[in-house]
């Protein structure tokens, strides 16, 4: 059934149509990698069962995080011990994150770590209003500097990590790696999971040169 949207021009409609063209093509393409994905063997077995806190102080480690699920979602917040105030573009991401958080928790689990105190986390929290998501401290233990998080001179990094577990262990499954991967855009490597970025695609200006302040 053709598609035809008032008072629009046959020039529209034809290039509408091309775009539709590539539109359907590039759906194509995320299901194809994303059937890739759910493809890969098991990746490594993790080397230790690290000791998180959570914003109570409680000794929290990564294989309860799991609760009733065998999939573990981790997304690691850029807020190191020095820093004044978290990454404006990770608490952008948490925010829609978090209200998200009761339906993604109906099939996988899910946390936030970072390389930071209890005490700030939970300020943190209440400051942004986040009241849903599960935030932890990895202060203490090498989980940032291990799964990609954390660079060699003690940088944060927005990664975000899937593990699996089954009756042998824990075992990382797949990691936002595209950071790492130079190219004309912004890393783009967890953009698949944040609305701001695909509405502003939809729109005639795009993303153009905007970035989220920390509200």
């Amino acid at each position: 059934m053709p598609i035809c949207l008032p008072n629009e021009s046959a020039e529209y409609r034809r290039a509408r149509n091309a775009l539709l063209a590539a539109e359907l093509d590039l759906r194509a393409k995320t299901e194809e990698v994303a059937a890739l994905r759910r493809t890969l063997p098991l990746g490594g077995e993790i080397p230790e069962d690290y000791a998180f806190r959570s914003l109570t102080n409680e000794t929290v480690h990564l294989s309860s995080l799991f609760g009733k699920s065998d999939t573990l979602i981790v997304y690691s917040l850029m807020y190191g011990p020095s820093a004044t105030a978290p990454c404006p573009m990770c608490s952008a991401f948490l925010d829609g994150l978090n209200s998200q958080v009761e339906h993604v928790t109906q099939k996988v689990s899910l946390a936030v770590v970072a390389q930071n105190t209890p005490e700030k986390l939970t300020a943190l929290k209440d400051d942004m209003g986040w009241n849903a998501l599960p935030l932890y401290s990895a202060l203490g233990t090498s989980y940032q500097s291990d799964y990609l998080a954390q660079s060699d001179d003690g940088s944060q990094l927005p990664i975000l990590n899937v593990f699996q577990r089954n009756a042998a262990g824990i075992y990382h499954f797949w990691s936002s790696e595209m950071f790492f991967e130079p190219s004309e855009w912004q890393p783009r490597h967890v953009d698949a999971a944040w609305p701001l970025w695909n509405l502003l695609d939809f729109t005639p200006a795009g993303r153009d040169e905007f970035m989220p302040p920390l509200r």
